[in-house]
């Protein structure tokens, strides 16, 4: 007898989806309290001010935040759409116009609510943002089984650390882990002193990276963030740095991450294969 989960795996791949090529990204950490959601959020912002229509996702198990740090009201999310209470246009908020989050909540317990026909009507939902260029998700952090769903799913993963022996030691272990699926991810160094700190903290996970993991695996840094009172006070003020300075310091390190993905985004455009919205949830869902 085929069980709740079984027929949504089958519902999964039985639908069909039609959608441009958007590029998905996870932007994840090994430990929390390492500056994720922030960088989710301004980073999103910057490639919102580069000209990108921008989703944000968040799906920061029990943390969820984004919320907070964009200052919006979400009163329902993704679950509410799943149990049918609302539909999908429902719970978007418009930051700006073309900058949208999605409040999101995961876990095994979604299967108790989406039968086929309430996930069939989840997937056709998405169509309104089908025209978005990127997706990124803000993930929960550590190597919980519905975190690493949403890392297979995406096209990248960022890695977020700080230069603290607990962290470093936390962030090898998310990209060992992210080795057994990926053929690479990135790196953000957080709160450093110097890009010299930076630099010499990646070697040294690279390093160790290099002599243990598959030879084709690839970590790269994608950029840092120097330790900045402006970044404190914006956190606690509940506001974007980028937006609230988008000619200091900070706001450039943002900036650079934001068009290096930029770039990365531009090849995949040429890649044939569907990355819509509707097949990243699909593939979430295959996976519970």
């Amino acid at each position: 007898m085929k069980t709740q989960a079984d027929k949504l795996k089958e519902l999964v791949k039985t639908e069909t989806t039609k959608s441009k090529n958007i590029h998905f990204i996870a932007i994840t950490s090994g430990k929390g309290g390492v500056g994720k959601t922030t960088i989710t959020a301004n980073l999103g912002y910057a490639l919102h001010k580069l000209g990108f229509k921008v989703a944000l996702f968040d799906a920061d198990i029990g943390l969820a935040n984004l919320d907070v740090i964009l200052k919006v009201k979400t009163d329902k999310n993704i679950y509410n759409v799943l149990k049918n209470e609302c539909s999908l246009k429902d719970i978007l908020v418009e930051i700006e116009k073309d900058f949208v989050l999605i409040p999101g909540k995961s876990g095994d317990e979604i299967i108790d609510f989406a039968d086929e026909v309430a996930l069939s009507k989840f997937f056709s939902e998405f169509d309104i943002l089908e025209d978005y260029d990127f997706f990124i998700i803000d993930t929960g952090a550590g190597i919980d089984k519905r975190v690493q769903l949403f890392l297979e799913a995406s096209d990248d993963i960022v890695v977020v650390t700080v230069p603290e022996p607990a962290a470093i030691t936390d962030a090898y272990a998310m990209v060992k882990l992210i080795s057994e699926k990926k053929d690479k991810a990135f790196m953000v160094l957080n709160e450093v002193n110097s890009e010299k700190e930076a630099l010499n903290i990646f070697s040294k996970i690279n390093n160790v990276a290099r002599q243990n993991l598959k030879n084709e695996f690839r970590l790269q840094m994608i950029g840092f963030l120097k330790k900045d009172r402006l970044i404190t006070n914006s956190s606690i003020n509940r506001e974007l740095f980028v937006k609230k300075d988008p000619y200091s310091a900070s706001a450039e390190q943002i900036f650079n991450i934001a068009k290096k993905l930029a770039k990365i985004s531009e090849r995949k455009v040429l890649e044939p294969e569907n990355r819509g919205i509707s097949r990243f949830f699909k593939k979430i869902f295959s996976g519970f």
